[in-house]
């Protein structure tokens, strides 16, 4: 793989920030090597591939919707294919496999993957977590060409990087810049948020493409922009490399995230918080509910423990703290550093299992898998002809409430279920909340 020399680096970074050295170079013959991106860009840029999906719709006709005016006239069911575009990157060649965003394919029928020489690959899709929008694809392992991952840890505000992908469709598109922030969070974007920032042109259709150093190595998946104006302004986020790599391993062993919990609320440790607990930075996270019985519970936290680091990884804010546990897999152990009454302590939890089968809950819902998520109470599978099918609830549907009654998580809902007694639920379908009666 390309790597570039220190002379190198520092002599792009002169030309960059220099407008005389620009405007006399096209002047002055040069008896040296022009410092160039295109080295790396030649051994990064076939790792980089273009995607399209296609969804085929039902198109929603109220006429159409009565099976008896269907049948009386002979009117077949009319859809539409739906098309859409984005980009992705090859990170192991001989496994074919490529990462995109979970958006790019959404609900795709079906999924192809055209590389930089021109070939068009039909894909399978092995995985994917809506919650960090990641996808995992499979592709043909011919002739591939893959990016390395990089450690995104080690980024720091103000390093150069190159956004690659696919905007507007144009075909594959380089643009450079900085790193402008880290851990950015609490944009509304994805559920698991610790986004790279970065003035790297980000365009739609960018999705899924890749971010990389000067050494050419993957440090983050675009995937957001800010744009009130429809393109870029500057500010693109990327999924960084170390949560990716988190993923992609998940979703190579078990085709899906098994996120757990370990049954702890937090919230951010404000200066205020931190005078009142007498600590000298407000870096961490404060835990202000234990749920009876959890993993938490039996390692010894409590309500006011203030966790500090994970793993020896320093926890700066309640969704550092939230990121790292949800990223573990169920089983897995895990050491958390608090601060109780001014001393440190170190517990080990285990993470647990979050998922609930409908049937322990209620008989409306016997048939479903439930799990919590940031949007509310997730059903991640409907059994057939089971009771909860009957009522019309679907895979991928978010329970939000019970009779006109909100509930955000699942202790919630067994709560509220063993003392009311529900006529409807309300759930999240897509961008529509409907009501289902269950009487």
């Amino acid at each position: 793989m390309y790597k570039p020399t220190y002379y190198s680096l520092w002599a792009y970074l002169f030309l960059l920030l220099s407008p005389l050295t620009q405007a006399t170079l096209g002047t002055q013959q040069l008896t040296h090597v022009v410092p160039s991106l295109a080295p790396m860009l030649k051994q990064t840029m076939p790792a980089v591939v273009n995607i399209s999906s296609s969804q085929t719709q039902v198109i929603n006709n109220p006429l159409f919707n009565d099976p008896f005016f269907r049948r009386f006239f002979n009117i077949p069911e009319q859809k539409r294919e739906k098309q859409s575009r984005g980009s992705g990157v090859i990170i192991d060649a001989r496994r074919g496999y490529v990462i995109t965003n979970d958006h790019v394919i959404e609900k795709a029928d079906k999924i192809s993957v055209t590389l930089l020489d021109g070939r068009k690959l039909k894909a399978e899709l092995i995985g994917t977590d809506p919650e960090t929008d990641i996808a995992l694809l499979k592709i043909p392992s011919d002739n591939l060409t893959a990016l390395s991952l990089g450690d995104s840890e080690k980024l720091q505000v103000g390093d150069f990087v190159v956004a690659i992908g696919n905007p507007f469709g144009l075909g594959q598109t380089v643009t450079s810049g900085i790193v402008s922030a880290l851990g950015r969070s609490g944009l509304g974007i994805e559920g698991y948020e610790d986004f790279i920032q970065t003035d790297a042109s980000i365009n739609p259709g960018n999705s899924g493409g890749a971010l990389v150093n000067l050494e050419g190595q993957l440090i983050g998946i675009n995937t957001a922009i800010i744009a009130p104006g429809g393109g870029n302004v500057g500010i693109g986020f990327s999924i960084p490399s170390n949560m990716v790599s988190q993923i992609i391993g998940h979703l190579i062993e078990f085709g899906e995230i098994q996120r757990g919990t370990i049954g702890i609320q937090i919230q951010d440790l404000t200066p205020e918080l931190a005078q009142a607990f007498s600590l000298k930075n407000s870096k961490g996270a404060v835990i202000s509910q234990v749920k009876t019985g959890t993993s938490a519970d039996t390692a010894g936290l409590r309500s006011g423990d203030i966790v500090i680091s994970v793993n020896e990884n320093q926890i700066d804010s309640a969704t550092d703290l939230r990121n790292r546990l949800g990223l573990m897999r169920v089983g897995e152990r895990v050491k958390i550093t608090v601060i109780r009454n001014k001393y440190t302590k170190n517990f080990y939890v285990r993470i647990t299992d979050n998922k609930v089968q409908g049937g322990d809950i209620s008989l409306c819902l016997d048939g479903t898998t439930l799990r919590d998520t940031s949007a509310g109470i997730k059903i991640e599978k409907v059994e057939p002809r089971s009771n909860a099918e009957k009522i019309g609830l679907e895979k991928a549907d978010i329970l939000i409430g019970f009779s006109r009654r909100k509930v955000e998580n699942l202790a919630e809902l067994k709560q509220y279920f063993n003392r009311y007694h529900p006529r409807s639920l309300e759930i999240q379908r897509g961008n529509e909340t409907l009501s289902i009666r269950i009487d």
